[in-house]
């Protein structure tokens, strides 16, 4: 799987996040300032300050997205040889009995959807600090990720290697 693929799609959907983010900002903080007559503004303040506090939300909101997309620019996943344990930037299915999930580890852009190549299929990201991150880091193909995020009947099936996905180990 072209994972570079994958992160220059999480980079542009980071990107639209920080543009969204800053519009709503700039909305809020135009409301703050234009939003209610002087009479209005004198009798309840309260409603300027909810703007300008939405507004400063929204300003950091967009500033870890623009972090975000820093960090992910000079990111490259790079081939797992075979065996290797799971890290940064692996593609990771994990089956729980007849349904299995695909996540792409990556250093950022925690709950994004991405698509595979081609439209083939979706990946959620999850970082090494979520919960699934930290139940899969360190594996290999076939251990038992339980103890986290998984029913106790599940296990990794899959991950990339050299641009293909491995089997499922024998039990």
């Amino acid at each position: 799987m072209d994972k570079q693929f994958l992160v220059a799609q999480l980079v542009e959907k980071l990107r639209d996040s920080v543009h969204v983010a800053r519009k709503a900002g700039e909305a809020a903080a135009e409301e703050a300032r234009a939003g209610a007559t002087p009479a209005e503004k004198r009798e309840d303040g309260r409603v300027a300050m909810e703007y300008a506090g939405l507004a400063r939300g929204q300003k950091q909101r967009a500033d870890r997205a623009a972090a975000d997309v820093s960090l992910l620019e000079t990111f490259r996943p790079r081939p797992l040889p075979s065996r290797a344990p799971i890290s940064l930037g692996a593609v990771v299915e994990v089956e729980d009995g007849s349904h299995g999930r695909t996540f792409f580890l990556a250093p950022a852009g925690a709950g994004v959807e991405l698509t595979g190549p081609g439209g083939d299929g979706y990946l959620s990201v999850v970082t090494p600090a979520s919960p699934v991150g930290k139940a899969v880091m360190g594996r290999r193909v076939g251990d038992d990720p339980c103890g986290c995020a998984f029913p106790t009947d599940s296990a990794i099936a899959t991950f990339e290697r050299h641009g293909r996905s491995g089997g499922r180990s024998p039990p």
